[in-house]
């Protein structure tokens, strides 16, 4: 069960409403955070341990900068939002480390030439369903 102040910042989100799956994030991240500080109670915790816990995700957890700017974004929320606490600059270290999804190599491309010798290859039904799958745009599942 979940403290009486997590419970008013859940419903504070819901009346600004939030999606569903923003709120779960964000009191994911104001739940880790709080533990981060020894379960002080986030009006009374000083900005240098916000600027120490966004630091600490990037150089100790290594987390992407997509999570980190999640982490920050709730953080900013309770603080900013719900405390009405201004936080001003945090000059936190950034994550550097990317996402899956941006590490990934860029697809080979076929060239328009490429494409038509092998169209050229072919006939009947194979051939008409591959110019179907080309015209549409479609690719392999590991492009």
């Amino acid at each position: 069960m979940s403290s009486e102040f997590m419970e008013e910042v859940r419903a504070d989100m819901r009346m600004r409403g939030y999606a569903f799956v923003t709120e779960k994030a964000y009191m994911l991240w104001i739940k880790r955070f709080i533990v981060y500080t020894d379960k002080q109670h986030p009006s009374t915790v000083d900005v240098s341990q916000i600027q120490a816990y966004l630091t600490h995700l990037a150089m100790t957890l290594h987390v992407s900068a997509n999570t980190q700017k999640i982490a920050l974004n709730s953080l900013v929320y309770l603080f900013q939002k719900f405390l009405k606490r201004e936080l001003g600059y945090l000059g936190f270290k950034l994550a550097t480390k990317q996402s899956k999804a941006k590490s990934r190599t860029v697809p080979t491309v076929l060239s328009i030439g490429e494409v038509s010798a092998i169209l050229e290859q072919l006939e009947g039904r194979n051939k008409l369903m591959i110019q179907l799958l080309y015209g549409s745009g479609l690719r392999g599942a590991n492009a």
